[in-house]
């Protein structure tokens, strides 16, 4: 293997699953789950401490990309936000939490 074999970069361990959520490595971590434990302050070692299925490597890598490529992640991390924002909105429409502390308690009184 020659040195420009060693020195050609590889592309980020990331993978796209079906719902069209980046995943670090093969694991279904998120990438904006290190991306935000990142930007909170967290070294590569303590991500790939308290998240153990990543792999140290990984979680450098993807940091890496992060950082020459901070506008696009940032943008995806931003869609990533909004479609969440939509389905949280979307499960509350379909049940809402009006008064369900009350039905609750209602049905608990008619149990005991």
């Amino acid at each position: 293997m020659s040195i420009m074999d060693i020195l050609i970069s590889e592309p980020p361990p990331l993978h796209m699953d079906s719902n069209g959520v980046l995943r670090v490595g093969g694991t279904r971590i998120p990438l904006e789950t290190v991306i935000t434990e990142y930007r909170n302050g967290a070294d590569a070692d303590e991500i790939a401490y308290n998240y153990d299925s990543l792999q140290l490597g990984d979680v450098h890598a993807v940091i890496a990309y992060y950082l020459k490529h901070s506008s696009d992640v940032t943008a995806y991390i931003d869609e990533q936000e909004k479609r969440a924002e939509q389905v949280r909105v979307e499960i509350e429409r379909r049940s809402p939490s009006d008064g369900l502390r009350e039905r609750l308690l209602a049905r608990r009184s008619k149990v005991e």
